[in-house]
């Protein structure tokens, strides 16, 4: 479950991290199917609306959520994405699912406190839930350069040759759930 930066907006479809995911696990010989659930512009509110459904007819074994970014965008209040973010964990564990959440760091133009506020989300929410977070699915972006170069010109969307950044930072997470 994810927004625009899971949906593979401005992308070649089929060229996303998430396609990349499902193409490392075959490599892998690891026997898992990725259904894609992400809608581009999605909030946690979307996300959380959608997710009953989902777990019906998808009945998922592991269930990756990256939300949140639109929210802050929107200037949504933290505590409805911590408590959209926490219901939804707790949905898909009620499911029998396995839970990895992905954090997303905001720009810096949104003020430091609001940032660490933002960021301190999706760690409240694991440790209360007891689920993995990854910290930040731009986790990197900001080494060896200009952090610039791996995104879109809009400069929210990751660009084609970020996305197996992307698939590297959830994967080490995600590989601990899938065993």
């Amino acid at each position: 479950m994810g927004d625009s930066i899971s949906a593979e907006y401005g992308l070649v479809r089929g060229t996303g991290w998430v396609p990349m995911l499902q193409k490392r696990l075959t490599e892998q010989k690891i026997d898992a199917r990725v259904v894609n659930a992400s809608i581009s512009g999605d909030t946690t509110s979307g996300g959380r609306s959608r997710l009953p459904a989902l777990l019906s007819q998808h009945k998922p074994d592991v269930v990756v959520i990256e939300l949140g970014g639109n929210d802050a965008l929107r200037g949504l209040p933290l505590e409805m994405t911590q408590e959209n973010l926490a219901r939804m964990v707790e949905d898909a564990q009620k499911a029998g699912a396995q839970v990895l959440l992905v954090g997303i760091e905001m720009p810096p133009n949104y003020g430091a406190e609001y940032g660490r506020r933002f960021n301190a989300i999706f760690g409240n929410v694991g440790k209360a839930r007891k689920v993995p977070v990854v910290r930040s699915i731009f986790a990197g972006f900001d080494q060896g350069g200009d952090p610039q170069r791996w995104f879109q010109p809009d400069r929210i969307h990751p660009n084609a040759q970020a996305q197996v950044k992307l698939l590297d930072n959830v994967w080490p997470e995600l590989k601990k759930l899938l065993r």
